[in-house]
């Protein structure tokens, strides 16, 4: 027995605009004053779809006794029935439905899907006779037939897609739901290994048990940026979005250069050239800004050639803050150009060059949440990431 949900079936058929027209155009064009679309089911007769100018009394949704149809047989043989005129017709003179119902002039064309499952029919009646026994007619109802049973198809693919990424989006959410509150349950123990590790720290200790805690201290510290930039991302993704606190930053340069001083003890033997010309002051989160960044400068001095500089330049021209990093080294692949800031997207992993892939990913939400953009060109050995935004907001 098949299993048919028919409300589906009802809201399938009336989401298709040009039914309307098909039964108003087949009622013109053969003179019959009642056509519809049928779902036919193993149990069950319903109209979806009508076009009735004879008062036969059916609605969408209404209903006829499966076996008083012609429909019934239809959904056997799957082949059109086409009566022009009953009383003269020698196999359906004296078939019980045309007595039922009180028509001399029928057709009813089966709708098969592309698998060939029956749907039902498009048909039409009359209680007078009627010409319909010729190429056009039966053509125009194969057509029509043909062009719901596309429309249906396409319907259930729209369906089964939008399905799907319902699901994937509810999948999302929870997922990033529960990484906003993994960052959030794991600030406390990782604070307190940090706590700890800077109190050891302050007692006297041999050498081989002060760089013991020192390795502590380290790896707390990188757990916690790990930290924030799942809570950032969590944020991002969620709808809060990154948060930014705007204001008049006259000490922009300084904050960047501390970030230089912080990264370059990571990178002691490595060149960093800067071009800081900040004429006036910047309304932006100073915080955010250097975190931006870290996230760039750190990128350049891990993936960059190492014999060759990095050079920062950070500008305010006329209404615009621009900072560019940019370093040499191997060009980022187009492929991997395409998804760089998006999340947990790292491209290659080298040994050393560990990490969550967010980096980028919060950065171009940063800003954003300055209304800037973040743009990046690779080509000729060279990278260069660049940010703008607004010299001054709101």
């Amino acid at each position: 027995m098949e299993t048919v949900n028919i409300l589906d079936d009802l809201k399938s058929i009336s989401r298709i605009a040009a039914v309307d027209s098909i039964l108003e155009i087949i009622c013109r064009t053969t003179g019959m004053g009642f056509a519809a679309v049928a779902r036919v089911t193993e149990t069950q007769w319903i109209v979806c779809a009508v076009k009735d100018e004879i008062s036969f009394g059916l609605k969408p949704g209404g209903e006829l006794i499966l076996e008083t149809t012609i429909c019934n047989e239809i959904r056997s043989h799957h082949q059109e029935v086409v009566i022009d005129h009953v009383a003269a017709d020698a196999a359906f003179a004296d078939h019980h439905t045309p007595k039922m119902y009180g028509f001399q002039s029928y057709i009813s064309i089966p709708i098969l899907l592309k698998d060939g499952t029956f749907f039902g029919t498009l048909c039409a009646i009359d209680p007078l006779p009627r010409k319909l026994r010729n190429e056009q007619i039966i053509g125009m109802f194969k057509n029509f037939a043909e062009l719901i049973a596309a429309q249906l198809e396409i319907q259930e693919k729209v369906n089964e897609t939008e399905s799907s990424l319902a699901e994937e989006r509810k999948t999302a959410e929870l997922r990033e739901q529960f990484i906003a509150i993994l960052g959030h349950d794991l600030r406390n123990p990782v604070g307190a290994v940090s706590n700890a590790a800077q109190l050891l720290l302050r007692m006297p200790l041999d050498d081989r048990m002060r760089r013991l805690a020192g390795i502590i201290q380290d790896s707390s510290l990188r757990i916690k940026g790990l930290i924030e930039n799942i809570l950032d991302f969590a944020r991002g993704r969620l709808g809060e979005g990154i948060r930014v606190n705007l204001k008049q930053e006259r000490s922009l340069g300084t904050m960047l250069f501390n970030v230089i001083t912080e990264l370059q003890l990571s990178y002691p033997d490595r060149v960093v050239e800067t071009d800081f010309r900040l004429s006036s002051a910047v309304s932006c989160d100073g915080l955010r800004i250097a975190q931006l960044f870290s996230n760039l400068l750190g990128n350049a001095l891990s993936h960059g050639d190492p014999e060759q500089p990095v050079k920062i330049s950070a500008i305010t021209d006329h209404d615009t803050f621009i900072l560019c990093v940019s370093n040499f080294g191997e060009e980022i692949s187009a492929a991997a150009m395409g998804r760089l800031f998006q999340p947990f997207s790292r491209g290659e992993v080298r040994p050393g060059h560990d990490g969550l892939g967010l980096g980028l990913f919060i950065s171009s939400e940063i800003a954003k949440a300055h209304g800037g953009t973040l743009d990046v060109v690779s080509e000729n050995y060279q990278t260069c990431f660049t940010l703008k935004i607004p010299l001054f907001q709101d």
